[in-house]
């Protein structure tokens, strides 16, 4: 169960910066790729001495669990081996807590431990898994005191449809998911014909699924900026469901990771990029006999245990940010349409309610929110056809109330929201949301274009330091200002907070 890679990236215009978890954040340290290679030849010798696979409900996939797991206790983990059954035998999840940090906020790290039948499945996933090991390894060595509480966790039969992931969250109370802040998946990090692929967490490609649930952005970032530092490029690959995040989007949980390519064919541009050989898959032994111990880059495998472990310090360890305003929209909180007097939109001016979905060559309107009930939309109601309330006539501006900002700490506005059209819109259409004070920003912006734009929750997150000890004002506005076109827009969750 793998990603392909996404080729090709679209550009969503956000000209403030958009930053990561910030400041504060212990450095992480260098993990020595010859701990992650041990573990690899470990796994390798638990397959080789079980018919020559760690598959679930064979004795190498339970071998390879109280491998892991034993490890963790020695370390100072508290940990569980969650059994499960599927196909008529039994599997497990590998479950560690590390002590301390905030239980109502964690950070999850995951990868699948099994392997298909076919092979020991080193890459395929020994290689994500020895990658997190090693990271929970070395927060035990240096006794990391992580603000958010950590949990690793150890997947079994990914490889029959994310069996011991989805049984890990259908079975978790409401109040645990609730208090699951992230998920990171790290499936195969050590391809031979390496790419550098990270979750498109914010949908900024544009392409098949769209953006993970809110905070999956900032995830993105976090990986992201490692990579950025050691001077490698990444591109996007999408959130298909295909890997063990899959049961957490699902569940409205954040999530994020690295993945270097299973069978997916190096393009062209792809070896110019990152090297290797174009025209071969980037693991050619994907779920083959062949992904043993031989089957690795070490240069791929050493550069994602050491995002592992930046993502780990830096997402644990960052002060958290504390809420300064939000506004959910499940009541009215003064938001004043047509501030100005001068907007010209017929219907579908902004409102805040309870959304009706339209469908146009897909969904225009979502029927959903990203939290509760409400959001602000325009034009709430379906009516007798998808263009019956969409936005007709020029623009339409809606203004929050006055909302002052301390004078001091790294200030980010956050927000969901979506523009929607059909093939008939033009580049005059724009979806705008500015931040005006003294002076005025603009924090996100999209223009329309002559293609069908389904609707899908995407999540902006912008600095606004530039603000502090100003009053200021939320301003979002839509328009259908080109030619009679079909458009909808809508924001949801609203937040400002300093770090």
């Amino acid at each position: 169960m793998k990603l392909l890679p996404a080729l090709c990236a679209a550009v969503l215009a956000v000209p403030l910066a958009l930053t990561a978890p910030a400041a504060a954040a212990a450095a992480a340290p260098d993990i020595p790729l010859s701990n992650v290679k041990a573990h690899l030849s470990q796994l390798q010798s638990i397959a080789t001495a079980n018919g020559g696979n760690r598959a679930h409900g064979r004795p190498g996939y339970l071998a390879s669990a109280n491998y892991v797991r034993n490890l963790l206790n020695a370390a100072g983990y508290a940990t569980t081996l969650q059994s499960f059954t599927y196909n008529g035998a039994t599997g497990y999840n590998v479950i560690a807590d590390w002590p301390g940090g905030d239980m109502d906020d964690v950070l999850m790290v995951g990868a699948h431990l099994d392997s298909v039948t076919a092979g020991p499945g080193i890459n395929d996933n020994g290689s994500g898994s020895a990658a997190i090991l090693e990271v929970a390894l070395e927060v035990a060595r240096q006794g990391l005191q992580p603000n958010r509480h950590l949990r690793f966790a150890w997947w079994g039969a990914e490889e029959l449809g994310l069996r011991g992931s989805r049984y890990y969250v259908n079975n978790l109370p409401a109040a645990e998911r609730a208090r699951i802040g992230g998920y990171l998946n790290f499936d195969m990090v050590g391809s031979p014909n390496a790419g550098y692929f990270i979750y498109d967490g914010d949908d900024s490609d544009g392409t098949g699924a769209g953006p993970g649930p809110a905070g999956s952005a900032e995830l993105e970032q976090v990986l992201q900026s490692y990579f950025a530092g050691i001077g490698v490029p990444t591109r996007g690959t999408d959130f298909d469901g295909r890997s063990d995040y899959g049961p957490f989007i699902s569940a409205g949980i954040p999530a994020g990771g690295t993945f270097t390519g299973a069978e997916g064919i190096k393009s062209s541009a792809q070896a110019q990029l990152w090297g290797g050989t174009a025209g071969q898959a980037f693991d050619p032994c994907y779920h083959r006999s062949c992904d043993t111990t031989a089957n690795i880059s070490d240069t791929a495998l050493d550069r994602n245990t050491d995002a592992v472990a930046h993502a780990v310090w830096t997402l644990a360890t960052a002060e958290q940010p504390q809420p300064v305003w939000s506004d959910t929209f499940e009541t009215a909180t003064g938001w004043t349409v047509n501030p100005g007097g001068t907007d010209t939109a017929t219907t579908g001016v902004w409102e805040r309610g309870d959304p009706q979905a339209t469908d146009s060559s897909g969904p225009k309107q979502l029927g959903t929110t990203t939290s509760g009930v409400n959001a602000l939309v325009t034009g709430p109601l379906a009516g007798s056809s998808a263009g019956a309330y969409d936005i007709d006539g020029g623009v339409t501006t809606v203004r929050s109330p006055a909302i002052t900002l301390p004078t001091s700490g790294q200030l980010r506005l956050s927000l969901s929201w979506y523009l929607a059209h059909g093939s008939n819109a033009t580049s005059a259409d724009f979806f705008r949301v500015r931040v005006v004070g003294t002076t005025t920003a603009t924090v996100v912006e999209r223009l329309g274009a002559a293609v069908d734009r389904d609707a899908a929750w995407a999540t902006a997150t912008a600095d606004v330091s530039a603000f502090a000890g100003q009053t200021v004002r939320v301003v979002v506005e839509a328009a259908d200002a080109g030619t009679a076109s079909l458009v909808e827009a809508a924001v949801d969750d609203v937040v400002i907070t300093r770090q």
